[in-house]
C-alpha cells in the first residue's frame, strides 16, 4: 500500500522506513550474479559487498561462515558468483543489505571447483603417490613428444633437446592441445609412444594459456592413461604458476617445455665438463695411492732385515752354532756320566760273579743231570762230576767223600 502523503500532511521518516522494510521484505529471496569484493571474517560472519558484473553499482552483504566456506572452491576478492540471497532493509540507519543464503562460484571458479573435486577423487585412489614415479633414463635413446604443430612448445622442446645433446632421436607426435578434442588426441599419441619398444620417456608439452586453455590436461582419462603407461611420462603444460592435474600423476613436472628439455637430456657441455672432472679426480685418486703404496714399500725397505736379508740368516746361523755346540757339549757329558754309572754296575756284577770266585781258585761242580753240588750228601764214591773251571769244564769221578765236622 502506497503512503498517502502532502506537503502539508508529510509522514514521519519512521513510516518511511518501516514501509520500505515491509516491501523489501516481500521481495523474498532471489539469485544474483555479482563479483565478490573485499570479504571479511569477523566471528561467525563473512562481510563482504557484492558488485554488478557490467554497471557501476555495489550492494553490502552478509554470510554466515559455514556458507561461504562450504563453496567448492575458495571465495576470494574478485570471485564470480551466482548467490541465493535474501535482501534486508535495516531500518535504524537505512541500510539495503543481501543476506547470503547460497553461493556458488562461476566461470573459472566453477571451473576450479570441478577441478578440486576431480583431483581430490584421483587422489583419494592414491594415482598422485610418490610410489608410482618412475626414474627417468639417465640417457634416453629415444624421446617421444606430444605436443601442437608447429607450436612454440614443439620448437622450444627440439631446440633446446639437440642443443643440449645433439645425438638425441626425437618422436613427435602431434595433437590438438586445446579444445574438447584435445584430451583424447593427447591420449592416442601417448598411447602409441608408450608401445614403442624403444622410446624411453615421453613428454607432453603446450604454451601456457587460460584455466580453459588447460582445462584437458585435468582431464580424468588422461590422468588415469599417464598412470596406467609403462614408459615414464614427463608433464610440461603451461608455466610455472599453471597445475593441471597431469602435472601431479607425471612422473616428473616441469615448469615449462624448455625445462623439460633441460630434464631429459643433460647438457653435452655440462658431461664433458664431468667426464674432465672425474678423469682427474681418478689420476690424482690413483697418484695418493700409488704414493701411499710406495711409501709403505720404502718403510718395509728401510727394515734392517729387508735392507740386509743375509743379516738375519747369519744371526740365526749363529744361534743354531751355538745351540749345536751346547747339545754336542750335553750330549758328551751324559754320555760320560753313563759310562761311569756302567763302569759301577759292572764293577758290581764282577763283584758278585761266580766268574770272579773261580779266578780266585775255584770251581763250581755239577752232578750228571747239571745241578750244582752244595752238599757231600748229594753225591756218592764213583759218581762223575763235571767241574766248571775259568777257562774250560773237567770231568772227575768221586773216589772219596769226607764231611766237615760241625762246629
Amino acid at each position: 500500500m502506497a503512503l498517502e502523503t502532502s506537503a502539508d500532511k508529510p509522514a514521519p521518516l519512521r513510516s518511511v522506513s518501516l514501509a520500505l522494510q515491509g516491501w523489501i521484505a516481500r521481495l523474498g529471496a532471489v539469485w544474483v550474479e555479482a563479483e565478490v569484493v573485499q570479504p571479511k571474517l569477523s566471528g561467525n560472519t563473512y562481510y563482504l559487498t557484492l558488485r554488478d558484473l557490467t554497471a557501476t553499482m555495489s550492494v553490502s552483504a552478509t554470510a554466515f561462515r559455514g556458507v561461504v566456506e562450504s563453496s567448492a572452491s575458495p571465495i576470494t576478492d574478485g570471485t564470480r558468483v551466482i548467490v541465493h540471497a535474501k535482501p534486508e532493509f535495516y531500518s535504524p540507519n537505512g541500510r539495503l543489505s543481501l543476506r547470503l543464503l547460497e553461493i556458488r562460484p562461476t566461470g573459472e571458479g566453477e571451473l576450479l571447483a570441478q577441478f578440486e573435486r576431480r583431483r581430490q577423487l584421483l587422489a583419494a585412489e592414491g594415482l598422485f603417490e610418490a610410489r608410482w614415479k618412475r626414474p627417468l633414463p639417465l640417457l634416453p635413446t629415444s624421446i617421444g613428444l606430444i605436443t601442437g604443430k608447429g607450436s612454440a612448445a614443439e620448437r622450444d622442446v627440439l631446440e633446446n633437446v639437440r642443443d643440449r645433446w645433439p645425438g638425441a632421436a626425437i618422436e613427435v607426435r602431434h595433437a590438438l592441445m586445446q579444445g574438447s578434442q584435445s584430451a583424447m588426441a593427447v591420449i592416442a599419441a601417448l598411447r602409441e609412444l608408450d608401445a614403442a619398444a624403444h622410446v624411453d620417456v615421453i613428454v607432453i608439452a603446450r604454451g601456457g594459456g587460460s584455466m580453459e586453455d588447460l582445462l584437458p590436461f585435468s582431464d580424468e582419462a588422461l590422468v588415469r592413461a599417464v598412470h596406467g603407461a609403462t614408459t615414464p611420462v614427463i608433464s610440461a603444460i603451461g608455466h610455472e604458476p599453471d597445475v593441471p592435474l597431469l602435472d601431479l600423476v607425471a612422473d616428473l613436472r616441469a615448469s615449462t617445455p624448455t625445462d623439460a628439455a633441460k630434464r631429459v637430456v643433460p647438457h653435452v657441455g655440462d658431461e664433458l665438463t664431468g667426464l674432465a672432472g672425474a678423469r682427474e679426480r681418478a689420476r690424482q685418486a690413483i697418484a695418493a695411492q700409488l704414493h701411499r703404496e710406495q711409501a709403505g714399500l720404502d718403510a718395509l725397505r728401510s727394515r734392517p732385515v729387508l735392507r740386509s736379508p743375509a743379516a738375519f740368516v747369519d744371526t740365526q746361523q749363529e744361534v743354531v752354532s751355538a745351540q749345536r755346540e751346547r747339545a754336542r757339549l750335553a750330549m758328551r757329558a751324559r754320555l760320560a756320566r753313563a759310562h761311569d754309572e756302567v763302569g759301577h754296575h759292572l764293577a758290581r756284577v764282577r763283584a758278585l760273579s761266580p766268574l770272579a770266585t773261580m779266578q780266585r781258585g775255584y770251581a763250581v761242580a755239577l752232578d750228571p743231570e747239571g745241578r750244582a753240588v752244595t752238599s757231600v750228601g748229594t753225591i756218592a764214591t764213583g759218581d762223575d762230576l763235571v767241574l766248571h773251571l775259568t777257562d774250560g769244564l773237567a770231568t772227575v769221578r768221586v773216589t772219596d767223600l769226607q764231611e766237615h765236622p760241625h762246629e
